[in-house]
């Protein structure tokens, strides 16, 4: 008679709705916990306690409340295929200024913007030239570094206010508190769903996630 030899993994689960709630545990922004948390407890105390497997739902559930987190038996991947939410805004504040990005030509300006932004935000502006939102250039390449991500988060935001709260929050929990995903403006709901769809559509060409 065989013996099954997952139950000797302690980090293994044979509920999928468990293993979601660990995996967003161990995902969510440290910041999060402010408010929820014992002050006086170090950010790296915090990070632990994200990987403790018995600790993992109950804190989930400080964040998002036990009943929507028991209605969430079915969670699938997120919507951003299990991919990091900051890459997905840089990726399409790229596309919003894309105009900027291709303009800027000096070596040394090109070089500070990938370091703020990375390479593929870079690659992927050029790319989307033609869905490009913003008409006024910036110049400097922190500021401009600073403003895709400002529009790119808003457009995040935008894209999530059609998903369910358990998909939105699944997201949003990921980015610190108060980024620009919390409070789009008009122009980004405008043309949110344009852009995110562009870079779903490039994250479904790699692997998912874990």
């Amino acid at each position: 008679m065989s013996v099954s030899m997952a139950s000797t993994d302690p980090n293994h689960s044979l509920n999928p709705h468990s293993d979601r709630l660990r995996e967003l545990a161990a995902l969510i922004h440290p910041g999060r916990f402010a408010g929820h948390l014992d002050g006086l407890l170090s950010a790296a105390t915090v990070l632990q306690l994200q990987k403790t497997p018995r600790l993992q739902q109950r804190l989930v559930e400080l964040l998002m409340g036990s009943e929507l987190v028991s209605h969430g038996t079915d969670w699938g991947r997120d919507v951003l295929l299990g991919h990091d939410p900051r890459r997905a805004a840089l990726l399409a504040g790229s596309i919003w200024h894309a105009r900027s990005v291709l303009k800027l030509v000096s070596k040394h300006d090109v070089a500070i913007l990938i370091e703020n932004i990375g390479a593929e935000a870079h690659a992927f502006a050029i790319r989307h030239l033609s869905s490009a939102v913003a008409t006024t250039s910036i110049d400097d390449p922190q500021k401009l570094a600073s403003q895709i991500e400002h529009d790119g988060c808003a457009c995040l935001g935008a894209w999530l206010k059609d998903a369910t709260e358990l998909d939105r929050v699944r997201v949003l929990f990921r980015l610190p508190v108060g980024t620009t995903a919390e409070s789009p403006a008009a122009e980004h709901h405008n043309s949110a769903g344009q852009l995110l769809s562009l870079v779903v559509a490039h994250l479904a060409t790699e692997e998912p996630a874990a």
